[in-house]
């Protein structure tokens, strides 16, 4: 059974540098692309960033390049996403989800996590 559990959320400002981690069991972690989306009040889940396997290859929305950064410490079976200049639109709910595919669509992705969130004060 694979698992996968978000961690780091909670209140954060603007000014600050949180990092979420992203922690999965139950199959060879270094296999599987790992994704980050996000879902606020009232919209749609969204693509937040994307890393392969490997960790060779990254993907970004528009939205957060250049101040997100996602990562991956296969050794330890987390990835990571670092934020950075946050804004107040950045509250959500962050997941974190594996898969086959380096992806930016949700359905992509088998395995989901139930969530972490952020909240952005300014």
């Amino acid at each position: 059974q694979v698992q996968v559990v978000e961690s780091g959320g909670g209140l954060v400002q603007a000014v600050g540098s949180p990092r979420l981690a992203c922690a999965a069991a139950g199959r060879t972690f270094s296999r599987y692309a790992c994704g980050w989306f996000r879902q606020a009040p009232g919209k749609e889940r969204e693509f937040v960033a994307a890393i392969s396997g490997a960790g060779r290859n990254t993907y970004y929305a528009d939205s957060v390049k250049g101040r997100f950064t996602i990562s991956r410490d296969n050794g330890k079976n987390t990835v990571y996403l670092q934020m950075n200049s946050l804004k107040p639109e950045d509250t959500a709910v962050y997941f974190c989800a594996q898969g086959s595919l380096t992806a930016t669509a949700w359905d992509h992705y088998d395995y989901w996590g139930q969530g972490t969130q952020v909240t952005v004060s300014s």
